[in-house]
């Protein structure tokens, strides 16, 4: 997954025991098998890399596990990439139809002035 790509929400459960941490850090959360699109991949120092949504967003706060301020970023194992042909994508595979057993039509040149 990378900034830019479509995803849906697979999982926007939240583990009971987490529930107060996760209302304390997010104003809004996600909702499963809505679509969204990626704004952002933070590594979060390999502790778990999470993502920033275009359709969300949440004030920063400051995480002691990573040790700074940042906007809260949902797992990125929440989501599942959408794998559907963008306008651009649908465009560079369109193919030119021809009639079966037809000349093409040749072009005329312009003509000479003398």
């Amino acid at each position: 997954m990378k900034p830019g790509d479509k995803v849906i929400c697979i999982n926007a459960l939240i583990d009971a025991d987490k529930k107060e941490e996760i209302s304390r850090d997010f104003e809004i959360w996600v909702t499963k098998d809505k679509e969204y699109t990626i704004r952002e991949i933070l590594d979060n120092n390999g502790i778990v890399t999470g993502v920033l949504l275009e359709e969300i967003y949440n004030l920063p706060k400051f995480f002691r596990l990573i040790n700074k301020y940042q906007e809260p970023a949902f797992a990125i194992w929440r989501f599942r990439k959408l794998n559907y042909a963008t306008s651009t994508a649908a465009e560079e595979h369109e193919e030119e139809l021809v009639e079966v057993g037809t000349e093409p039509a040749k072009q005329q040149e312009p003509l000479k002035k003398s």
